[in-house]
């Protein structure tokens, strides 16, 4: 009972960090240029690559920080630095009418692989949850399976939601959604620079 309690409070938390619901502003702009035909099939290969990415993450993430020397605030800072720029550029779209990313057609990795699924903040947490429970990586390994299913199944409806905002709904809430990417930045720059040992 104590296990499934934590792979499901667990899968809880990383659902919240992956933030699919977030993220469909941001995907569904991305992919306006792609054919609607294809767009179902674009995610699915996107949630994919964010997953391998990801489990890569999971089993070999401080064997990664290792060799580089960097520290898990190091991710959490750059996450922070990443999301400020897309944030500005969800808020000032560049008036050639490109996306946000400055892509054409379909996206491959990014932006929605990473950061969108395998973002930054992803994983930092991932770092944090195999440091701090480094016993129980079967049970993180199951709770990022069941976080990242429920995420895959909001994005592969996210384009319905396309043809309910239309394209001024999708504009308003893409810069909505770039200010609290923006707010986020900032958290997530002080929670970097607050866990460094000075």
């Amino acid at each position: 009972m104590e296990v499934s309690f934590s792979i499901l409070s667990t899968a809880t938390l990383l659902f919240f960090v992956i933030d699919p619901f977030g993220n469909v502003p941001v995907m569904l702009s991305v992919l306006k240029s792609v054919p609607k035909q294809r767009v179902r099939r674009v995610i699915a290969r996107e949630m994919l690559y964010g997953l391998v990415i990801l489990l890569g993450f999971l089993f070999s993430g401080n064997q990664f920080l290792k060799i580089f020397h960097l520290q898990t605030e190091a991710v959490t800072i750059a996450g922070g630095v990443i999301f400020l720029i897309i944030g500005i550029k969800m808020i000032f779209p560049p008036a050639s009418g490109t996306n946000i990313y400055g892509t054409n057609g379909d996206p491959f990795v990014v932006p929605i692989a990473i950061p969108m699924i395998a973002g930054p903040s992803a994983l930092a947490t991932l770092l944090v949850l195999t440091k701090s429970s480094n016993a129980h990586i079967l049970e993180i390994f199951l709770a990022l399976l069941l976080a990242w299913g429920v995420s895959a199944v909001v994005l592969l409806f996210a384009p319905l939601l396309l043809r309910v905002l239309k394209e001024k709904g999708l504009e308003a809430l893409e810069r909505l959604m770039g200010m609290l990417l923006l707010m986020l930045s900032v958290q997530m720059f002080i929670d970097g620079i607050s866990g460094l040992q000075l």
